[in-house]
């Protein structure tokens, strides 16, 4: 074991709560859905039966209607901004009224796969409500086709510029005052500006408004967009979900429909005009004309093609540290900005795996060693400059620690410390 690989361990342990684990002190101090599905990856390496505790945290906290929510309030934190009394959910224990990428079945395979023996009992108990999300995201997002988001929260690239065309159409001139707590924790030019911040503040009040009924959300919501992050996401857990429902002797035709409808839907966001797939306004029918990372995590779910594959070498090779979250050849390249250009080691890994299940194992081990000399030059941090490698957002954060541990950290032998 490296130094690092001490360091990560660490960090699980710092930011472990118990039952479940936080991003990272001060700036995250919540249970996050897919930071925490991540943290259950990292914990899996060496404390298998804390891993399959966090998963069932965190899918303890699933609605009635199916949908996990992306932010469990389980300790009260005054020091964090938009909080329960904003979300005024109703649930316990609080929770937001959104969701966030669904990883949580893709983790859970790969956990799996580990030790199925071990995880038998924990599967057995966790697939149910695994379903029940797949489901809500069936019922409730893809009844146009593709996944749709209903907050550029619930994508987790928060403010990437593909959001942009839908943010313009959102109203934020009358949510009234607020105090931000993020920018308290780190450099402000690395964090969402004010006016998107209002924009996402009514989206919330929105929701409030209508009790969170998710059909009115998507019927009359400001804000719906198709998002190419959580279709592919989406389809890889459903096709995981389906393998794990076959380990436990389930019937998964019902998961194996949901899968084939979504691939049968990727036409609608392809993008010819950039040649690659992108997000929609589904009110307008508009492309955000943004390639970003949701397009190239089409190869998570083996739905690469020839034309992507030419953009993201273009993309790639246009930088120096592994695949930035967008175009730096574009305008709104800006690689220090939240979602806006940095390279974010949890996607990297999220790519690496498409990679490998493409047969790409030259661009995995590439992507893999440019995440981990960001790692194991600058430590563990939320996200990087991938023109400079300067390390930004939060540190000692969970998610880039578990994806040390289960991919970038993968046969290194520096015994080199983390700054």
């Amino acid at each position: 074991m490296t130094s690092l690989d001490a360091q990560a361990r660490a960090i699980l342990r710092k930011n472990d709560r118990g039952v479940y684990t936080i991003p990272t002190d001060g700036l995250y101090p919540y249970q996050w859905n897919w930071d925490s599905a991540f943290a259950a990856w990292g914990f899996a390496t060496f404390d298998m039966p804390r891993a399959w505790r966090e998963l069932e945290t965190l899918m303890a906290s699933q609605w009635d209607d199916g949908m996990v929510p992306h932010i469990i309030f389980h300790q009260p934190d005054p020091g964090y901004f938009p909080g329960p009394d904003v979300w005024a959910t109703g649930h316990t224990p609080q929770t937001t009224g959104i969701t966030q990428p669904p990883v949580a079945a893709i983790i859970a395979r790969l956990i799996w796969d580990l030790d199925p023996q071990a995880g038998r009992a924990h599967l057995r108990h966790l697939f149910p409500a695994l379903v029940r999300w797949h489901r809500w995201w069936h019922e409730k997002r893809c009844t146009q086709g593709p996944a749709t988001i209903t907050h550029p929260w619930e994508s987790g690239r928060d403010n990437s510029p593909d959001w942009d065309i839908g943010m313009a159409g959102v109203d934020g001139s009358g949510v009234g005052a607020y105090q931000r707590c993020d920018t308290g924790h780190v450099d402000a030019s690395m964090r969402p500006g004010k006016a998107d911040y209002d924009r996402y503040i009514a989206m919330v009040q929105f929701g409030v408004g209508c009790g969170w009924d998710q059909d009115i959300i998507v019927a009359d919501g400001p804000f719906l967009m198709a998002d190419p992050g959580i279709t592919f996401i989406l389809l890889r857990a459903h096709d995981d979900l389906a393998a794990l429902g076959r380990a436990l002797g389930e019937d998964v035709s019902e998961i194996e429909g949901w899968a084939a409808q979504l691939r049968a839907a990727l036409p609608v966001i392809w993008n010819p005009d950039l040649n690659a797939y992108d997000a929609k306004d589904m009110r307008t029918g508009t492309f955000a004309g943004v390639l970003g990372a949701g397009a190239f995590l089409s190869y998570l779910a083996g739905a690469g093609r020839p034309e992507l594959d030419a953009q993201l070498m273009r993309v790639w090779d246009g930088v120096r540290y592994g695949i930035p979250s967008a175009d730096p050849q574009a305008d709104i390249f800006d690689p220090r900005r939240y979602w806006r250009g940095p390279t974010w080691p949890v996607v990297n890994a999220l790519l690496a795996l498409g990679f490998t299940t493409s047969g790409r194992t030259d661009l995995e081990a590439r992507l893999r060693a440019e995440t981990a000399d960001l790692i194991e030059t600058h430590g563990f941090f939320e996200y990087f400059d991938p023109v400079d490698a300067t390390p930004c957002g939060g540190a000692n954060f969970t998610w880039t620690a578990a994806i040390w541990l289960t991919w970038a950290g993968k046969d290194r032998t520096s015994t080199r410390g983390a700054a």
